[in-house]
C-alpha cells in the first residue's frame, strides 16, 4: 500500500514549516498549514500544490478538496474542482475556491453556503459568492432562507445579497421573496437584521380586510441611534383613505418615552381623523421621578373604527396625566395633574370624570416598635365645567398592631378619617366650606389548621382557615358632600374584608359589622402547589344603619350580606375549574355566579368553556339594567400533523345574538407558519364589526399579512403561538 504523504525533495525541506501529521497538529505555531493529502509536491517560497482527498487546516480554517494550491508569499489558497472551506460557524461550499487567508477575502463560484450566528443559521446557493473581508459577503445570483437543509420552502431571491456579520446588517437588491415557488413580493432594495435586531428600512408590509375593504400598510423603520428610532407607516383603506401613522421612541439611562400619532382625512366620513398618544418616564435622582401620559383623538368614535374589541372597550376616558414622585424612603410624596378626554357612546349617557389640578398625595408607614403607625394624606382640585368644582383636603392617620403566628393572626387597627371641602360657588349655592370626620376601627383574626390527606394519589396537606374581620364605623350623614371620585365597588370575596365598599373619599360607608369566611385549602406537599381552594364568605350587620353613593344614611333591609363562595381548583397537571357564586338571601335568588372549566394538556391544546349569570347587571348602555346570561366558549386544538384550528364564540343568551365570534386555521410547517382568522364583535348597542387576519410568518426573517396573535392571546384562555410549540414534525 502506498503511503498517505508523497513528497519531493523540495517538499520535505519545506514540511517543518509548513505542515505536519496529524499527530504534531498541537505543536504547530499561529499561522501554520496542516495538509492531508494522496500528494504533496511544491517549490521553497513559491506554491505547493496538494493532490487527491486533500483535507488542510489553518487556524480554525478547513479546507477539503479534489486538490489544492497555496501560494506561500501571499497567503493565498486555490482549490478545486469542488471545494468546502469551513470556519468560526460558516460553510462554503463551491467550484473554483479561493481565500487570502492573512485578509479573510476570496471567492468560489456556484456556491452553497450556511452562515450560523446568534443562534441564527442562514443558508443557501449563489452563482459567484465573494469574501470581503472576516464576516463580509457579498452574494451574486443567490437565494437564501433559514430554513433546515434541502427545506425550500420560501427562500428570499436577490440579485446581489451583502452580509456584514460585524454590523449584522443584510441587504439585498432586485429582491423577491418566494413561497412555495411562487413570487410574492418584490423590493428593489431591502435590508434586514442578521441577529434579529431591528435597524433602519422597510419592514414587511402587513395585509388586511374587514369592514373598512382591503387595508395595505407599508413601515418603514428608521434606526435613528441606538437610543432613538421611528416608524412610519403609511396605511391604504379601501374605504376611508390612506392613514399615516408615525411612532417615535427614545431612550436614555435616566429617561425614556414615546410619541406616537395616525393622520387620517377620512372620505367615508368626509373629515380629519388623528389619535396623539405620548409617554414620557424620567428619573431625576434615586428618590424623585417624573412621568407624562396622554392619549387624545378626534372623536368617539376612534378607536371603535380603527381599534379591535378590546381597545374600544378600554378607551373610554382618556387620559393625560402629569406626574412627580418624591420618595425619600420614610414617606411618599405625589403631584399629579390629572385630565381626561370622554368618548361618549351611541346614547351619550358616559359620565366625564373630574379633572385633578392638581392632585397631592402623601403617604407614609413607619414600624414603631411592635405598632406600625399609617398615614394617607391628600389634597385635590376638581374641575369641571359642567358639575360643582371645589378642593378636597383628606388626612386619614391610623395605627396597628400585628400577631403574627404558624397557627393565626390577629390584626387590631385605629384610625381617624379627617376630610375638608372648599367648595366653589355653584349655580344658587354660594362658596362654603364643609367638614367630616370618621374614627375607624377594625379588628381582622384568624387561625389556620392543618392535617395530612391525599388527592388523586398524591400526598396532600388540607387546610381549615376560619378568619373574622370586624369594623367600626359610626354613621353621618354625606348628601351635603359633593360626589368628585367616588363609586361603589363590585361585591367580590376580597371586598368582604375592607373598610370601606366605596372607591374614593367622598363617601365612606357607615359599618358595625362582623364578616365570617372560611377558607379550605389543598396543597400539594411535594411542589407546594395550591390544587384546590374552596371559601365561603358573608357580612353579618350589627346594626342597619348605612350610607348610601348620594350620601344619606339609610336602613338596611337585611342581617347580613349576600353570601359568597369561590373556587379554584387543579383537578390534573391539565383540569382546571374556578367559579364564584352569589346569593341574595333576602329575596331568596342567585344574584350572580360564573364558572370557568379549561383544558390544557399541552401547548397548542386548549379549550374552555365560561358561564357568566347575574340577575341586575348593567348591560347595552351604562344606565340600562337588566338579567346578563352569557356563555364563552374557545379553543386551540390540532386537527392533524401541523394543523390548529382556534376558534371563540362569546354568546349573549339574553340578547339571543353573539357579541364576539372567532375562527381560524393554524399551520405549522417549521420554518414557515401561516394563519387565517375571522373575527365578528359588537361594537355598539346596534353595530359590528369585521376582521379577516392573514398571516404567513417565515423564520427569523419577519412575517407578511396582519397580525392576529394578541387578538388570540386575549380570546382564547391558554394560548400558544404554534411555532413556539414541540409539534413541528
Amino acid at each position: 500500500m502506498p503511503p498517505r504523504f508523497r513528497l519531493s525533495p523540495l517538499s520535505a525541506a519545506l514540511l517543518p514549516l509548513f505542515f505536519c501529521t496529524l499527530a504534531q497538529a498541537d505543536t504547530l505555531p499561529a499561522g501554520s498549514l496542516r495538509v492531508e493529502a494522496d500528494k504533496i509536491d511544491g517549490q521553497m517560497n513559491q506554491v505547493l500544490k496538494a493532490e487527491g482527498q486533500v483535507r488542510a487546516e489553518r487556524d480554525g480554517q478547513t479546507f477539503e478538496a479534489d486538490w489544492l494550491e497555496y501560494y506561500v508569499d501571499k497567503q493565498y489558497v486555490r482549490a478545486g474542482q469542488r471545494a468546502v472551506m469551513r470556519q468560526a460557524g460558516s460553510t462554503v461550499e463551491g467550484d473554483n475556491l479561493e481565500s487570502y487567508l492573512d485578509q479573510d477575502t476570496g471567492s468560489a463560484d456556484n456556491a452553497a453556503f450556511s452562515f450560523k450566528d446568534n443562534g441564527r443559521t442562514l443558508r443557501g446557493n449563489a452563482e459567484r459568492l465573494t469574501m470581503q473581508g472576516k464576516g463580509k459577503y457579498q452574494l451574486q445570483g443567490s437565494r437564501a432562507n433559514t430554513c433546515d437543509p434541502n427545506d425550500d420552502s420560501w427562500y428570499l431571491k436577490a440579485g446581489t445579497i451583502d452580509l456584514d456579520y460585524g454590523r449584522n446588517i443584510g441587504v439585498a437588491r432586485h429582491a423577491r421573496v418566494e413561497f412555495q415557488g411562487v413570487p410574492i413580493l418584490y423590493t428593489p432594495w431591502i435590508d434586514f437584521p442578521l441577529d434579529g435586531n431591528r435597524k433602519s428600512g422597510l419592514l414587511f408590509p402587513t395585509v388586511k380586510t374587514g369592514s373598512d375593504g382591503l387595508q395595505l400598510a407599508v413601515p418603514y423603520y428608521w434606526n435613528i441611534a441606538p437610543n432613538y428610532d421611528a416608524t412610519i407607516t403609511p396605511t391604504y383603506m379601501e374605504q376611508r383613505g390612506t392613514m399615516l401613522g408615525l411612532e417615535g421612541r427614545y431612550l436614555q439611562a435616566d429617561y425614556q418615552g414615546k410619541l406616537s400619532t395616525e393622520q387620517l382625512d377620512d372620505r367615508q366620513l368626509g373629515k380629519k381623523r388623528h389619535l396623539w398618544q405620548f409617554s414620557h418616564q424620567q428619573t431625576i435622582n434615586p428618590a424623585l421621578g417624573f412621568s407624562l401620559n396622554g392619549t387624545t383623538v378626534s372623536d368617539s368614535d376612534y378607536f371603535k373604527d380603527f381599534g379591535d374589541r378590546n381597545s374600544a372597550a378600554a378607551n373610554v376616558n382618556l387620559e393625560r396625566v402629569a406626574t412627580l414622585s418624591y420618595n425619600p424612603g420614610w414617606a411618599s410624596f405625589t403631584v399629579k395633574a390629572q385630565r381626561y378626554q370622554t368618548l361618549q357612546d351611541s346614547t351619550g349617557s358616559v359620565d366625564e370624570p373630574y379633572a385633578r389640578l392638581p392632585q397631592i398625595i402623601a403617604t407614609s408607614s413607619q414600624q414603631l416598635g411592635s405598632l406600625r403607625v399609617n398615614l394617607e394624606s391628600e389634597l385635590t382640585r376638581f374641575s369641571h365645567g359642567k358639575k360643582q368644582e371645589g378642593v378636597r383636603s383628606v388626612l386619614y392617620p391610623s395605627v396597628s398592631w400585628a400577631l403574627e403566628q404558624p397557627w393565626g393572626f390577629v390584626r387590631p387597627k385605629l384610625g381617624l378619617h379627617y376630610t375638608q371641602y372648599q367648595l366653589d360657588s355653584y349655580g344658587s349655592q354660594a362658596a362654603r366650606t364643609l367638614n367630616r370626620s370618621l374614627p375607624v376601627t377594625s379588628v381582622d383574626s384568624g387561625l389556620v389548621f392543618e392535617r395530612e390527606d391525599s388527592l388523586h394519589g398524591r400526598s396532600m396537606t388540607q387546610t381549615l382557615e376560619p378568619r373574622l374581620y370586624y369594623v367600626y364605623i359610626p354613621s353621618k350623614d354625606q348628601s351635603a358632600l359633593p360626589n368628585f371620585d367616588t363609586s361603589e365597588n363590585d361585591f367580590n370575596f376580597a371586598q368582604l374584608f375592607t373598610e370601606n365598599r366605596f372607591s374614593g373619599y367622598d363617601r365612606i360607608n357607615a359599618a358595625n359589622q362582623v364578616t365570617a369566611a372560611v377558607t379550605s385549602r389543598m396543597l400539594d406537599k411535594e411542589n407546594g402547589q395550591e390544587r384546590l381552594r374552596l371559601a365561603i364568605g358573608q357580612r353579618f350587620y350589627l346594626n342597619k344603619r348605612d350610607t348610601s353613593l348620594s350620601g344619606s344614611t339609610t336602613q338596611r333591609s337585611q342581617g347580613g350580606s349576600d353570601l359568597l363562595l369561590t373556587l379554584g381548583s387543579d383537578l390534573t397537571q391539565a383540569w382546571r375549574m374556578d367559579g364564584s357564586y352569589q346569593y341574595n338571601q333576602t329575596l331568596s335568588k342567585t344574584e350572580r355566579y360564573n364558572i370557568q372549566l379549561r383544558y390544557n394538556p399541552a401547548a397548542g391544546k386548549t379549550l374552555s368553556v365560561r358561564y357568566r349569570y347575574g340577575r341586575d347587571e348593567i348591560v347595552g348602555s351604562s344606565t340600562q339594567r337588566d338579567a346578563l346570561r352569557q356563555v364563552d366558549i374557545a379553543g386551540q386544538w390540532p386537527l392533524a400533523q401541523r394543523w390548529y384550528a382556534v376558534a371563540r364564540q362569546n354568546y349573549s343568551l339574553r340578547d339571543r345574538k353573539p357579541l364576539e365570534q372567532l375562527l381560524g386555521l393554524e399551520y405549522n410547517q417549521g420554518c414557515w407558519s401561516t394563519r387565517l382568522v375571522g373575527q365578528r364583535y359588537v361594537t355598539d348597542l346596534t353595530k359590528t364589526k369585521n376582521a379577516v387576519f392573514l398571516q404567513l410568518e417565515l423564520k427569523d426573517l419577519s412575517s407578511l399579512g396582519s397580525n392576529p396573535m394578541d387578538t388570540l392571546r386575549l380570546a382564547i384562555p391558554g394560548y400558544s403561538k404554534i411555532n413556539e410549540t414541540a409539534d413541528t414534525q
